[in-house]
């Protein structure tokens, strides 16, 4: 009865010594490629981590030079990000060729993968390659007041996929860059252009109105005096002359300045007597008290 225990027991011993026998070989085998290629990796590891170190080393200062040079910080972010990609690139390529690989397929397949890429998603794409067009062409620069199908907001942040405007509520609009390029930009730096129109009666003293309305925009800081405001006969109407008034405030404030500065106008005028046109008991309503769209009214 003790020799199928005996049998058992040889199988497994047998069984044992095949399972070391495969782990010493493959340590074996491990050592020996640890040996012949254990300096080629760890060299090709080092010089990728001290290449992709540098690379981001270079960008920086590419950055801090522009700086220096009061160059446009998006066209700095710009350029040292392309120089940043480039040596990146320069660094895989031979951490590729340290490890024996070829680059030839790679740049094939890489070249394949991209074009079917670019059919897939060929609107986003088109934001990038309007981004690029903006970085270089720079109609606007990150603080400018710019007005694009009439949304407008000081330039917060222009990246290659869209441009971050920033309006007087404090809310951040983001607008795709391949809806700017190519549409009418209004850009008007750091101020904003208001242009308002009065209706008065056509009895009433027209150049003291006039004088009262640059009374009022003298009184007010926020007002630029370069462009020097503007106040004048805007147009005429039946019964009554329209008084225009133009004048540049900070993008920030827009409205804050225009709601204040309609309001002494008003107040202004009524207290010397002059009332806007009227029709008997009836005010004449306006089309549009504003004269921001004219067409005929460079803004």
């Amino acid at each position: 009865m003790a020799q199928p225990h005996n049998h058992d027991q040889e199988g497994l011993d047998r069984l044992m010594e095949q399972e070391i026998e495969s782990i010493n070989r493959f340590v074996d085998a491990l050592v020996e490629f640890g040996v012949s290629y254990g300096f080629q990796i760890l060299g090709a590891v080092v010089f990728l981590v001290i290449g992709l170190k540098l690379a981001g080393w270079t960008a920086r200062r590419v950055i801090k030079i522009a700086d220096a040079k009061s160059m446009d910080p998006t066209m700095a972010r710009f350029i040292a990000n392309v120089v940043k990609l480039l040596l990146v690139a320069f660094v895989i390529i031979i951490t590729l060729g340290n490890f024996g690989i070829s680059i030839a397929p790679l740049i094939a397949l890489a070249g394949a993968v991209a074009f079917g890429a670019t059919l897939a998603i060929q609107g986003p794409l088109a934001n990038y390659g309007a981004g690029v067009s903006l970085i270089l062409t720079r109609p606007f620069v990150v603080g400018n007041t710019i007005t694009i199908k009439h949304i407008s907001g000081v330039v917060q942040d222009i990246t290659l996929a869209a441009t971050v405007l920033l309006n007087e509520d404090g809310e951040r609009v983001i607008v795709p860059n391949k809806e700017i390029v190519g549409e009418v930009i209004v850009n008007s730096r750091e101020q904003r252009v208001i242009q308002t129109k009065i209706p008065i009666a056509s009895e009433a003293d027209v150049e003291r109105a006039i004088a009262l309305l640059d009374g009022v925009l003298a009184e007010f800081e926020q007002v630029g005096k370069e462009p020097a405001p503007q106040v004048g006969i805007h147009d005429f109407t039946y019964g009554g002359i329209v008084l225009g008034m133009r004048f540049w405030v900070p993008s920030t404030n827009y409205f804050q300045c225009r709601y204040a500065v309609n309001r002494a106008a008003f107040t202004a005028l009524k207290s010397a007597g002059i009332s806007l046109m009227a029709v008997g008991t009836t005010s004449l309503q306006v089309a549009s008290l504003s004269a921001d769209q004219d067409t005929d009214v460079p803004a």
